[in-house]
């Protein structure tokens, strides 16, 4: 039996269920599910995020729209034709991802934005099957370590196998590379952590090993 990339209705981490249903008592109009992969079904390029924002995809239900994170990603896709719009506002908006699609290593929102170990290690599956069954991409883009890591171990890598690195590159298992990125958070933007000129670089890098430029 084909595992499962995706539970609408996963519930496997207590903590972070509970959170959800105290976070829709508090807003009430939030999708305070689990958040599901955006793009397309059969990309070239698969970017993996960290976990949904209480005010962006906890919102809206999908991967960095709505918020600050969100603005700095998609406008880069969009400068490099792999999104139809600048701006990802609501899930219903209408916008595409071009030979892409957005993941992220949790797929619930983890209260301070910080998920334990443990939920990383129990959501896994999800990216792991995602990993598994998208035998058509190229390139990894991973923003920050989380998703570095939970990339590592979707493929049954140990840490040791890649560190992480902004810019870094590392070849995986079946052809595959993964790049990685500093996360596109509004701390990494507002400290130059992270500079759209860099995020730029490390974008279009991803999508050239993707075979998208």
């Amino acid at each position: 039996m084909t595992a499962p990339t995706f539970c609408p209705d996963c519930t496997l981490c207590p903590r972070l269920a509970s959170f959800l249903v105290k976070t829709a008592r508090a807003y009430p109009d939030y999708h305070c599910k689990p958040v599901a992969p955006f793009g397309e079904a059969a990309p070239k390029l698969l970017i993996v995020g960290l976990a949904p924002g209480m005010h962006g995809a906890n919102r809206t239900g999908r991967p960095f729209t709505g918020d600050y994170a969100g603005i700095l990603l998609y406008d880069t896709l969009f400068a490099l034709g792999l999104s139809s719009a600048r701006e990802s506002v609501d899930r219903s908006d209408g916008l595409e991802l071009i030979g892409a699609r957005i993941t992220n290593a949790v797929k619930c929102l983890p209260p301070d934005n910080k998920p334990l170990p443990a939920e990383i290690k129990t959501c896994n599956r999800y990216l792991g099957a995602e990993l598994a069954q998208l035998s058509s991409v190229k390139s990894v883009l991973a923003l920050g370590t989380v998703a570095h890591d939970s990339v590592l171990m979707g493929l049954g890598l140990k840490r040791s196998f890649a560190k992480f690195g902004h810019g870094n590159e590392h070849p995986l298992p079946g052809g595959r590379v993964m790049i990685d990125s500093y996360h596109c958070s509004r701390y990494n933007t507002n400290t130059r952590r992270l500079t759209p000129d860099m995020f730029m670089k490390v974008m279009k890098r991803a999508a050239q090993a993707a075979g998208l430029q």
